[in-house]
């Protein structure tokens, strides 16, 4: 818990300091301003085996295991189609007078992808937050991508996943705080859940960081440059995270419990732009990375404390998953074209875990990779995008420690067509 202080403290001085900013605005100004724009996106998709996924399967994360039949066939060798709209999205940008000396702003997102299969349709919330920009400070207070997906370095493939769960992808309600030195970022962000929450005994629920009493915390160091002689850009970063959960406050005999687990992730990335085409790569190591969309959780450890068949009290251990990806990809304005390549690997716990309470995704998997080529068109303010996207997994058993034994691969080809109409 000695790293979560020590982001917790550095993110309240951070705040404390702010006000020294307010001096820093320009020239103050009283406009008010709203802009909308968004797009109409239709999925067209293929699937040469039944998948891990959600909404329909728009949202593809990787092949499910195989299923044997008494004759020993396998039931999830079977292929799948669809036909989306549910991307389509809204969004409003607003400007106003300045306050405090800062600049201000603010942006409400939403799209009509729905909070549950069930939902499917739905129109949900996807970002909304508000800005205070002085010079160089500024304050962002709402919900937005988590400070692990990189808006300036992400994948652009044309599935709706974003190249997870390779790549962190998350949306959460934050307070969040960015001091530049130049060139040189410093981010430090403080977290809730709302739609990306982690998984327990009460299923996905944000309950778990709620009763924690404390948000996650994640600092973040940001290096950017932007040559425009050459037409280059360059970005590198890294960053630690910080999650306390507190699963349940009684145990199975009724007994109160205060048992915790705390996790870190680390992450670095780097991103490249040249005229006619970009580069970019992240690798991600860390405990409990559910809420991230990526594989891995934790488990009660196998010495919880048990007084005949009623466990007496918890201990938790969280599962690690370490992830690479990178991309290359032309800057035409017309054609583009470009290719995902990632790769994710079960290590398991460091304390023998109980198979039977664990709350992990893909417990079962020992190493997911995936490539991804792809083809865009541009039209005026019409997309047509093609992709082949291969997926693979290889399912065995979990060992005492969660990793993963005599795994055997299984692959799902996804076709995909996108049609986008942009305004």
């Amino acid at each position: 818990m000695k790293f979560g202080k020590g982001i917790l403290i550095v993110l309240s001085a951070a705040l404390l300091a702010a006000p020294a900013a307010f001096g820093e605005g320009e020239k103050s100004s009283s406009t008010f301003g709203l802009s909308l724009s968004g797009y109409v996106k239709t999925d067209i998709f293929y699937d040469s085996r039944q998948t891990v996924s959600i909404r329909e399967g728009h949202y593809l994360l990787y092949p499910k295991e195989p299923s044997l039949d008494p004759l020993g066939r396998d039931i999830n060798a079977a292929g799948g189609f669809n036909i989306l709209s549910i991307q389509t999205r809204f969004a409003g940008k607003i400007t106003g007078p300045d306050a405090l000396g800062a600049k201000t702003s603010a942006y409400i997102e939403a799209e009509f992808f729905g909070t549950s299969d069930a939902d499917l349709n739905g129109f949900r919330l996807r970002h909304a937050w508000l800005k205070l920009n002085w010079k160089t400070t500024e304050l962002m207070i709402g919900q937005f991508w988590h400070p692990m997906f990189i808006t300036e370095s992400y994948p652009d493939v044309v599935s709706f996943n974003t190249g997870a769960p390779f790549q962190p992808f998350n949306r959460s309600p934050q307070v969040r705080l960015t001091k530049t030195f130049g060139r040189i970022g410093l981010i430090a962000t403080a977290l809730a859940q709302r739609d990306f929450a982690s998984n327990g005994p009460q299923g996905t629920s944000s309950v778990y960081l709620r009763n924690a009493v404390l948000p996650e915390m994640n600092l973040k160091l940001q290096y950017s440059a932007r040559d425009e002689a050459h037409k280059t850009e360059s970005l590198a970063g890294a960053g630690i995270d910080v999650m306390k959960l507190v699963p349940r406050l009684s145990t199975t005999t009724g007994y109160k419990t205060n048992a915790s687990v705390t996790s870190l992730a680390g992450m670095a990335y780097v991103m490249r732009k040249w005229p006619k085409w970009t580069f970019k790569a992240e690798g991600v190591y860390g405990g409990n990375l559910h809420h991230l969309t990526m594989l891995g959780g934790y488990a009660v450890r196998d010495d919880s404390i048990v007084e005949g068949d009623a466990i007496q009290d918890w201990a938790y251990a969280p599962t690690r998953v370490m992830s690479l990806w990178s991309e290359a990809m032309t800057n035409g304005r017309r054609w583009q074209t470009g290719i995902f390549a990632g790769y994710a690997k079960n290590l398991g716990a460091r304390h023998e875990i109980a198979a039977d309470l664990g709350y992990a995704r893909g417990a079962n998997i020992d190493v997911l990779y995936r490539v991804s080529p792809r083809l865009l068109l541009n039209v005026g303010k019409m997309r047509f995008a093609t992709e082949v996207e291969l997926t693979a997994a290889s399912y065995g058993a979990p060992d005492a420690f969660g990793k993963v034994r005599n795994a055997d691969f299984v692959e799902n080809v996804r076709v995909l067509f996108a049609a986008y109409y942009f305004f």
